[in-house]
């Protein structure tokens, strides 16, 4: 249908768009520039057309209804939207800002610099961290939904779906497309998610980096990746993108941490600092480059507010002094002398009711530091003195595993995770104790270890924290989970 578009120039849109130039399109639609009222004066728009399909109509209108009301920096700003007709062909039109150039027009002449790409990347960065905050998936990231308007950088988002809708784009899959959205490659999906997005962006990387597109997701490997053509970290964003099953990707907010050079660091410390870098000269920057500076602040905020998620910490986790971890530990009564259980055991009964209301007294569970050893020792003391009554899981979750995943094991894949559970219940924090052999297991299982329930055990009366290791056996019949309570 392109070449009918072209004929379509002149036509005026419900008298109040004209279609001054096409620009380009597909024969799924097309975009002309036009002119649209702002105030009393005429300013240059670009109005995209899409044949009207009757059955899906009024959604494709709803959705650009929803995304006119997203409002971001890197955002491509939709104004007006509606029906029509040309030439006994029903319409749908969305006008919005006009682009100046896209990537892909970039690339069709050079490839960009890593100051370029990495200026882009924070950019595309830093929407899609908006757009999935907020349910969305952009669904079509690729060079030519990539933009600059003046010295800024924009994202199209004329084509927003909700995360969770039916994967119905037209004319899928196309080489940006991840593998889960075509047919007998993998378990296909029949719905959109921020993971397909990650996908296409490592693609695009690619393509930004080298102007080449290999067809990975048709060699089912990840072999044919440039490495010598993609230098650090980019390399590394790229393989972590472009993993097979969606659940193993990173999220946006892993992909800005690598960016930044950041790594998972133990808790309670503060992260090194990057040795300073004595800047080389440069020449006059381009407009891809002049992104850089904006992006990398937007960035910053979003790593910052992402950190404790990103790592599975908690921002108010405490600092145990050296002191206290260098205390031997407690005895429990069975390891005592002789001697000192039967000066336990002629403890007056006023002070054993003193501990024991010590023990019972209700505290809040956020008060709690937030795993058993930050406890104080005399905490632990009493907790080991009195009697336990062990815990008991109440909610086991299981870990969503791809059917095609569960048909490559050979034998069993085990996981451990280690758990700590506050005086409630609820696991505080998971980690894993033993990954076994396979990165896409280990995560699945410590996914559905963070959302298991506990009845907590008891001492003296009262609930105490806990510790529990959760052993994750996955075979091709199924999953199954053993529970141990660790601690105390």
């Amino acid at each position: 249908m392109p070449e009918v578009w072209k004929k379509w120039e002149g036509q005026v849109i419900n008298g109040e768009f004209p279609l001054l130039q096409y620009l380009g399109g597909s024969e799924f639609s097309a975009v002309f520039l036009t002119e649209r009222h702002e105030g009393e004066h005429l300013v240059r728009a670009a109005i995209k057309l899409i044949p009207a399909a009757e059955e899906n109509y009024e959604l494709q209108l709803s959705r650009l209804r929803l995304a006119a009301t997203l409002s971001h920096p890197h955002l491509i700003s939709l104004f007006e939207m509606g029906s029509c007709e040309i030439s006994s062909v029903p319409l749908l039109y969305v006008v919005m800002e006009c682009a100046e150039e896209n990537l892909a027009q970039v690339l069709s002449d050079r490839a960009l610099n890593p100051e370029e790409a990495r200026s882009a990347l924070e950019a595309v960065l830093d929407v899609l961290a908006y757009l999935h905050g907020k349910g969305f998936v952009h669904g079509h990231i690729k060079p030519a939904n990539i933009m600059a308007i003046g010295e800024q950088l924009k994202i199209s988002s004329d084509e927003l779906q909700r995360e969770g809708e039916s994967v119905d784009g037209p004319g899928r899959p196309n080489a940006y497309d991840p593998p889960e959205y075509a047919r007998g490659v993998i378990a296909m999906t029949e719905t959109v998610s921020p993971a397909g997005d990650v996908w296409s962006l490592g693609m695009t990387l690619i393509e930004t980096l080298t102007r080449n597109l290999p067809d990975v997701r048709a060699a089912g490997k990840l072999d044919l990746i440039p490495s010598q053509a993609l230098p650090e970290p980019f390399l590394d964003i790229v393989r972590h993108c472009l993993v097979w099953h969606p659940q193993g990707r990173w999220t946006v907010a892993e992909i800005a941490a690598r960016l930044q050079n950041r790594t998972p660091l133990p808790p309670a410390r503060p992260p090194a600092r990057r040795p300073q870098v004595a800047e080389r000269p440069r020449g006059p920057r381009t407009k891809w480059q002049s992104y850089a500076v904006a992006s990398a602040v937007a960035l910053a905020l979003i790593a910052i507010l992402a950190w404790p998620k990103l790592f599975g910490r908690h921002p108010e986790v405490l600092q145990v002094p050296a002191s206290a971890i260098e205390q031997p530990a407690v005895q429990t009564m069975q390891e005592r002398k002789p001697q000192e259980r039967a000066i336990a055991a002629s403890v007056p009964n006023t002070t054993k009711e003193r501990e024991k209301s010590a023990v019972d007294a209700p505290v809040p569970a956020s008060a709690h530091p937030e795993t058993p050893h930050e406890e104080d020792l005399f905490t632990r003391e009493k907790v080991l003195g009195a009697s336990l009554v062990h815990g008991e899981v109440i909610q086991r979750v299981m870990p969503d595993v791809l059917q095609s995943a569960r048909e490559s094991v050979r034998g069993t894949v085990r996981v451990s995770v280690e758990v700590d559970v506050d005086r409630a219940g609820n696991v505080e924090d998971a980690q894993l104790v033993s990954p076994g052999a396979s990165k896409y297991f280990a995560r699945v299982a410590l996914q559905a270890a963070q959302h298991w329930k506990f009845m907590p055990p008891k001492a003296g009366g009262g609930n105490v924290l806990s510790t529990w290791t959760l052993r994750f056996d996955f075979t091709r019949a199924g999953t199954t989970v053993v529970s141990t309570q660790q601690s105390p």
